[in-house]
Formats: structure tokens, sequence, C-alpha cells
């Protein structure tokens, strides 16, 4: 299992290009299923977690402001200099601003999970950054890059709830009351959100292989340092004013990460130009693979 888990990377990369190869292996995966497959994930998590992990956040509010604080300004501010330094053109220049303005990924937590890192940390930050970027997310998109944008606050909150805290709150309370059945299966959970996880990036990565293997190197180039500066950076920043480690990693996890599926929908809800929702696509295997690595190089012993 252990070794499995620790092959992340080596999944991710495989099956990636393997999607881009024969993308109807995958893109079955879809839907209704990614959203189940992420609920799964999250229930594995809640199983690993207490309430006291929780409590400890609310005796430690800083953490949080730090950590939300730094995400709406690191990103966003890159997203702008990096569009100006590739001279992008105005539809992927606007992508690329959407995607630095979206926060709280899912797949942050998955990361923050794998890695051993604080999971009741990183899912309190993207439930706070969703719910916060409902404002803060068309506020920075419309002031950087000049266009108007919509966001759908009912259907935002219904997905971070559907998606990221049920399935958390189910997992505590079945931790709390079935301990000897959470016992059984807790270890095989790591395993299962590898398999969803890739699952997930592969169809994705299927999804949209057309419009990948089109779009050039600049715009590659521009979304891999657009995130690996949300990890370096956030990293930094976070440690300055922690300086904690732990907690550094799992805020540079949530930074680095972006919500590249909301950026998708944003993009075909608000703008003409089919070609705006590009970097979003293709954040989603860049970031992926990032996190991927970070499992792998970064990993915390448990405690």
């Amino acid at each position: 299992m252990r070794v499995f888990v620790n092959l992340f990377p080596l999944w991710i990369i495989l099956f990636s290009f393997s999607a881009l190869l024969r993308p109807e292996f995958f893109t079955w995966f879809s839907g209704n299923l990614i959203t189940i497959g992420l609920g799964i994930i999250m229930l594995g998590m809640g199983l690993t977690l207490k309430i006291s992990d929780f409590k400890i956040l609310f005796k430690n509010p800083r953490w949080t402001i730090i950590g939300v604080f730094t995400q709406f300004s690191v990103m966003p501010f890159s997203g702008w200099a990096i569009t100006k330094i590739f001279e992008l053109p105005d539809f992927f220049a606007v992508g690329l601003i959407l995607v630095s303005c979206c926060p709280g990924g899912t797949a942050s937590n998955v990361i923050a999970y794998l890695s051993n890192l604080n999971v009741a940390f990183s899912v309190t930050m993207t439930f706070i950054s969703t719910v916060t970027g409902v404002i803060l997310t068309p506020i920075l998109i419309t002031s950087i890059s000049g266009e108007l944008i919509n966001v759908d606050l009912k259907g935002l909150l219904l997905s971070a709830t559907k998606v990221v805290l049920l399935p958390v709150f189910i997992g505590l309370i079945v931790s709390k009351y079935f301990q000897t059945f959470t016992k059984k299966i807790v270890v095989y959970c790591p395993s299962v959100a590898v398999i969803f996880i890739v699952l997930i990036v592969a169809s994705i990565i299927g999804e949209g292989k057309e419009v990948i293997l089109q779009s050039g190197i600049n715009l590659l180039i521009s979304i891999m340092i657009l995130h690996l500066l949300g990890f370096i950076i956030g990293f930094v920043i976070s440690f300055i004013f922690l300086g904690d480690k732990k907690l550094s990693k799992t805020i540079c996890i949530e930074i680095g990460m972006q919500n590249s599926g909301l950026g998708v929908v944003l993009a075909k809800e608000n703008y003409v130009n089919p070609l705006t929702a590009i970097p979003s696509a293709i954040s989603s295997l860049v970031h992926s693979i990032y996190g991927s690595i970070f499992v792998a190089i970064f990993k915390e012993d448990k405690k």
C-alpha cells in the first residue's frame, strides 16, 4: 500500500500521457463520477481526522488569516505579471488571470492528506477561500483583466458543501462512533485517494486533449511558472509569519494548487472565446503533477 501511494507522481504522469494518446480509455470517468470520486476521497480524509483537530484551528485564527490572505494576493499578482512577461494573447491572458484568482481546489486537500500534513487546516482553508472567493474572485478578475465576470454564489456554496464539508463531516462521525470499523478501512484510504485523483486528472486531460496539444509552449511554461511560484512564495511567506514547517507546507499546497475546475466553468459561462478556458484545463494537469511530486519529496512522517 505504502509503495503504491509513494509512486503517486509516476501514476499521474503515466496516466496523463496515456490519456493524451487514448482519451477514450479515461473520458468515461466524468460528470457525476468525478463528484462521487471527490466525495469518497474527502470521506476517507474525514475518517483520519478528529473533531479536536478543528478546535485547534479556532484557537489559532492567525493560521487561516495568513493562509487566505496569501492565497488571494500571491497567485492573482503572479498571474497578471506572467501574462505581461510572456505577452500572452488576450484570450490566454484572461484565462490565466482567471485561474490564478480561483483558489480552494479539492485537489489540495488530497495532496495535504497524502503528505501527512494538517488536513483539518487544509479543508478549513479550502472552504473559507471558496466562500470568500464568491466576493473576491470576481472583484480580482475584473480589476486585473478589466473584464466583468459573474460567479454563481449558490452553486459554489452547494458544491463546497457537497464535495468537501459533508463527506468530511460523515467521516468524522464514523471515526468517532465506529472506531473498530474505521481502523480496518482507514489503511486503504490513501490508496483509494490516489486511484480516484489519477482517474479524475486523466479524464480531464483526455477531454481536453486537442486544446492541450494546440495551446503552445508559451502558455504551458506560463502555467508551470504560475503554480511553481505559488508553492515557493506560499511556503516562504507562511514560514516567515508562522515559523512552522508543517503548517507552511500545508499553506503552500493550498496556494500552489488552484481550483482549475471552477476556472473552466467560469471561463465557459462568462467568455465567448472558448480558448479562454484552456489555461484552466492545462492548470489541472500541471498542479496535479507538481502536487504528486510534492507528496514524494516533502511527505511528513506520521506522529
